[in-house]
């Protein structure tokens, strides 16, 4: 890391100037020249501060990470209503992964050929899942949500739905209001895990009971 105040400003407009031709051009566009003159340095001075492409690539993606992953965190001061907390994360994921999904689509293309981009996609997805997991555990053992439910697995599928609805939202451009995309989303998760107190968890109980009406 750079010890001068000019060296972290300089350093800082290459992460940047990188995120950026990486949002616009793609992993093609994405080269050391490319992203010096966009930082507006030249040439020499990117190798100053990084060894490679790959290198700045790395950097980039873990910076793209953080702001997510902190976007995405619930506040501390939000109700402890399970529902209410889990409308809340989708929420904020959603908003989160529109920010970062450019970035983070191209490096997990990359991944497919480089064992190192492989392994931090890895690292970024398995903050997600650790924290899921360990929520539907806290459920599980509070008797809210369904105890035969493997909590990581379940996490996986469910986080992968609702990362894929973002990015079917961002890329493909499908229109849905934000508010119906988030309710939908949750209460899906909810009656995944059945969970206790959600909007639909008597639903299958009332459709039984309406479908048993109209045959009598």
């Amino acid at each position: 890391m750079p010890t001068t105040t000019r060296g972290r400003r300089t350093r800082e407009g290459l992460i940047l100037a990188g995120r950026e031709v990486l949002e616009c051009q793609g992993w093609a566009g994405f080269s050391p020249e490319a992203v010096a003159q966009v930082a507006g340095v030249s040439y020499g001075t990117f190798y100053t501060y990084f060894e490679s492409k790959e290198d700045l690539l790395h950097t980039v993606l873990r910076s793209v990470a953080g702001e997510m992953f902190t976007s995405s965190l619930v506040p501390s001061d939000t109700t402890d209503d399970p529902y209410t907390r889990l409308v809340e994360s989708n929420r904020r994921y959603l908003r989160a992964w529109d920010q970062a999904s450019k970035v983070v689509r191209i490096v997990e293309q990359g991944a497919v050929a480089d064992e190192g981009l492989r392994q931090m996609v890895l690292e970024i997805r398995e903050l997600y899942v650790s924290r899921s997991t360990e929520g539907i555990r806290r459920l599980q053992e509070a008797g809210l949500a369904n105890p035969s439910l493997d909590a990581r697995l379940t996490a996986i599928a469910l986080g992968s739905m609702v990362e894929q609805v973002g990015h079917v939202l961002d890329t493909l451009a499908e229109a849905f209001d934000e508010d119906a995309v988030v309710d939908h989303l949750s209460r899906l998760w909810a009656a995944a895990i059945g969970l206790r107190g959600a909007p639909d968890e008597d639903w299958a109980g009332v459709a039984s009971a309406v479908g048993g009406s109209a045959s009598s």
